[in-house]
């Protein structure tokens, strides 16, 4: 009887133990979900696509499609675990701010302040943000998911995040890896929309040096940038607040210390969190849905909408230019926020037209107004749908 007695202890604690196995938990979603995890690692690592951000996301939906027994606190969404409070960051979009303030600490607007006008070039660029979001509602989005998933096409992978949690918390995984995701894929999407848009002698506009910018106007710009943006659209304010503040450390030049802290072991660890977190967040029983399929295809429309907008603006606007004065439109699709991804590619581009004709300098102009253009779409939209 002892004997007997003994063989059922071990198998029912060893049923019970196999029972809170990934394995016995495991389904086809969690397989697939991990397979795109591998993806991105892969990306990252052999393509080098955007891998500050890829690894980490790669991972995190790696840790997040494990399987586990409910009730562990273990998973993300389960209250009082680790993985649950740095999630906090994200739902109550504490982490995107602070991304935005190493933005501001380590980034020239000197293209942008010489020639004024390039800023247009990052507003036409939200056409993305706005033409995703019609498309969105016209899909049967209701107006506040419409919102969160439209802000993709600003290709700014914070920006989406914050307000994606205030709009749509529950699509806020699919949203922020749809945005990161052609983040990383801005060197694939954009040429071929660029050179569809472009003639070969608008692809060889030579423009006009930017002229040299004084630390007085540096200093002033992030002063003068936060009270023209916020007293006009005081919703964007966690996001442009922090942007301007940033840059302000870095102009100064009395604050060296600050500023290097802000755009290195501060951003480096906030995005660690936020790539994660973000990753873990696609767990295959949440995230699998026909929601996150079409939200992929949406953010892909947005992008091609954004640098649509941005090169036929330039061309629109060359009508009214001189010409000494008139931009060349492969800078256009440089309006939206992937900084310096976009910029980079305006320069790829060009260089294959003409060797040496370098627009990288001036596409940073609409580059650095892209990220202020999709933080005050961001507010507009708040605003609207909150």
């Amino acid at each position: 009887m002892e004997h007997t007695s003994f063989i059922s202890f071990v198998g029912d604690h060893l049923s019970q133990f196999l029972s809170y196995t990934a394995f016995a938990n495991f389904t086809i979603g969690h397989a697939i979900m991990m397979i795109i995890g591998l993806i991105f690692i892969y990306l990252a690592i052999a393509k080098e696509y955007e891998p500050m951000l890829l690894v980490p996301i790669g991972f995190g939906i790696l840790v997040g499609n494990i399987p586990f027994y409910p009730g562990l606190k273990v998973g993300i969404y389960e209250s009082g675990s680790v993985m649950n409070y740095l999630y906090f960051g994200v739902l109550q979009g504490v982490y995107p701010p602070l991304i935005f303030l190493g933005i501001g600490a380590m980034t020239d607007f000197s293209a942008l302040i010489s020639n004024p006008k390039l800023i247009l070039i990052g507003a036409a660029a939200q056409l993305g943000i706005f033409g995703a979001y019609a498309i969105a509602l016209a899909l049967g989005f209701s107006p506040a998911e419409a919102g969160a998933i439209g802000i993709i096409g600003g290709a700014d992978g914070p920006t989406a995040i914050f307000l994606s949690s205030k709009l749509a918390p529950d699509l806020m995984g699919a949203i922020a890896i749809s945005a990161y995701s052609y983040m990383a894929l801005v060197p694939v999407i954009q040429p071929p929309v660029m050179k569809l848009l472009t003639t070969n002698k608008e692809r060889l506009i030579r423009m006009k040096p930017p002229r040299t910018v004084s630390r007085r106007e540096k200093i002033i710009f992030p002063i003068a940038g936060l009270l023209l943006t916020c007293l006009i659209v005081p919703t964007g304010l966690p996001l442009l607040g922090m942007l301007f503040f940033g840059n302000l450390l870095k102009e100064s030049g009395v604050t060296k210390r600050l500023a290097d802290t802000a755009k290195g072991p501060l951003i480096d660890i906030v995005t660690i969190l936020i790539g994660l977190t973000v990753g873990a967040s696609t767990q295959a029983t949440t995230f699998l849905t026909t929601k996150s399929v079409g939200i992929f295809a949406l953010g892909a429309a947005s992008f091609i909408i954004a640098t649509f907008g941005g090169v036929m603006f330039v061309k629109i606007l060359n009508i009214f230019l001189k010409p000494e004065n008139k931009i060349n439109p492969l800078i256009g699709n440089a309006g939206v926020s992937a900084v310096p991804d976009s910029a980079r590619v305006s320069q790829v581009v060009g260089l294959q037209y003409d060797k040496t004709n370098h627009l990288l300098m001036h596409a940073m102009g609409p580059n650095v107004a892209g990220v202020i253009g999709s933080a005050v779409a961001a507010g507009i939209m708040l605003a609207f749908l909150y």
